[in-house]
């Protein structure tokens, strides 16, 4: 079984929490046998694969086979062509690690999700704009810690695909089981 499930802000990506009080994968009926393949930060929104097939774990994280992924970010301020540029670049130093080169664009229109619980903070002196990226990459707050480097940083951080497998049209705390059509989405 494969599932994609839309993960809201403030849930866990795993099953038990690791302090009392904090929201999981358990409180969205799951069946028993699945375990999460890949992970979002707390505070992240948006797809991950939940499931019970082994294979698919090397397939979908394993580094060489470089599967893309696809965030819309929120970041705090207009990032301009040359901090999109360094973002598209790579070699971004995160804790020792430079990040490899991925796509990174301005979206335009804006898009127009749903407000967040708790809302993004909102400043009336400093524009916000959504950008995207699609890395091939995963490491610890990645996205976060690229766009603070460049002196934009995220606000609000959605994954809006993995592969070609769309988030759309799940809503926050939705899922369901992937059709063949759906793994062959994935790569």
């Amino acid at each position: 079984m494969l599932i994609a499930f839309h993960k809201p802000y403030g849930v866990l990506s795993q099953f038990t929490p690791d302090q009392p009080g904090q929201r999981t994968l358990a409180e969205f009926g799951f069946p028993g046998d699945v375990f999460p393949i890949g992970r979002l930060d707390q505070d992240s929104e948006g797809l991950i694969l939940i499931g019970n097939e082994r294979e698919w774990v090397n397939r979908l994280l394993e580094p060489r086979h470089g599967h893309p992924r696809t965030y819309h970010v929120q970041v705090e301020g207009a990032p301009d062509a040359e901090a999109l540029s360094r973002l598209a670049c790579g070699g971004i130093d995160i804790k020792g690690h430079l990040t490899l080169p991925c796509a990174a664009r301005a979206l335009d229109p804006m898009p127009d999700y749903p407000p967040r619980d708790p809302p993004v903070r909102f400043r009336k002196s400093v524009p916000d704009r959504w950008i995207e990226l699609v890395l091939t990459e995963g490491k610890n707050r990645q996205v976060r810690r690229m766009t603070a480097a460049v002196g934009y940083p995220t606000l609000r951080l959605i994954r809006v695909a993995i592969g070609s497998l769309r988030l759309a049209p799940l809503v926050a705390g939705e899922w369901r089981e992937l059709t063949a059509v759906d793994r062959e989405a994935l790569g």
